[in-house]
């Protein structure tokens, strides 16, 4: 499959409004990609996309103000896309949310959402867009460290994000033959809001949330502006899979060396 080529084509990139997703909009404005940028924070969507106009007036950008969580406002953000752009170059599928607590103390509701968004509204614009996709085009899915490893007290998001990971390699082998290219990123301690953004679980005592974040976020330490632009090469060279940040490859070793202990070594090594 030839490099993919960013000028003049037609980019669809979900979490816009800040951390990767953000980044990826400005990184992909200045190698000369039209945007529909997809958010759910009003304000923060607006800045982005006007921030991208000012720098580059020849952009063409669109923004879609847009709830992953609701089923409906998905289907109709991807129709309205179809709609508005009969062909889409490149899909990167990045928005996610998180929820903090373990499976026994988070509710099926809070369980639903995260899979919604993580998960859901992945498969339904794929589905909707992938008919706009020619031969060129490119899909990347977001996953995440927790799609490798399985932390206690991520019940919820690794499920969707092991989900995804499963779903983007079987649409790499069924769309080779399309000629479009699927990639599956799997980034480690970004800098980004997720966390500070992640909900917490009806049962999780707020205390101990608190003094998990602490330690948490202590970890975020890879630039999001760094991540995309990993991102974007790894779209240009049509890679399969992409581990973003040491904090992602490490565990990731241990995963394949320890299928069933891997969670005691990274455990071990993290103390260290």
């Amino acid at each position: 499959m030839k490099p993919y080529r960013f000028a003049g084509r037609t980019a669809v990139v979900t979490g816009a409004g800040s951390g990767i997703g953000e980044q990826l909009a400005r990184a992909l404005a200045e190698r000369g990609s039209h945007l529909v940028l997809l958010e759910r924070d009003g304000e923060r969507l607006d800045r982005v996309s006007s921030s991208i106009r000012g720098a580059h007036p020849g952009i063409a950008v669109a923004e879609i103000q847009v709830d992953l969580a609701d089923r409906t406002a998905t289907t109709e953000a991807a129709q309205q896309i179809v709609r508005d752009h009969p062909r889409t170059d490149l899909l990167i599928n990045n928005a996610g949310v998180a929820l903090a607590g373990r499976f026994e103390e988070v509710t099926l509701e809070e369980f639903e959402w995260v899979l919604e968004v993580n998960f859901h509204a992945p498969v339904v614009l794929t589905h909707h867009l992938l008919p706009t996709m020619q031969a060129g085009a490119h899909l990347v899915n977001v996953s995440s460290l927790y799609g490798l490893i399985s932390p206690p007290g991520q019940s919820a998001y690794s499920a969707s994000k092991f989900a995804l990971r499963g779903f983007s390699q079987v649409l790499r082998a069924e769309l080779a033959g399309r000629g479009i290219g699927v990639t599956t990123v799997h980034p480690g301690g970004i800098a980004t809001r997720i966390a500070a953004d992640a909900r917490v679980g009806t049962g999780v005592d707020p205390a101990e949330f608190a003094a998990g974040l602490k330690s948490f976020s202590r970890l975020l330490t890879y630039p999001p502006e760094r991540a995309a632009a990993d991102i974007l090469r790894a779209v240009e060279r049509r890679k399969a899979r992409l581990l973003v940040a040491a904090s992602a490859k490490i565990p990731d070793v241990l995963a394949r060396l320890f299928p069933v202990g891997h969670m005691t070594a990274i455990s071990r090594v993290a103390s260290r």
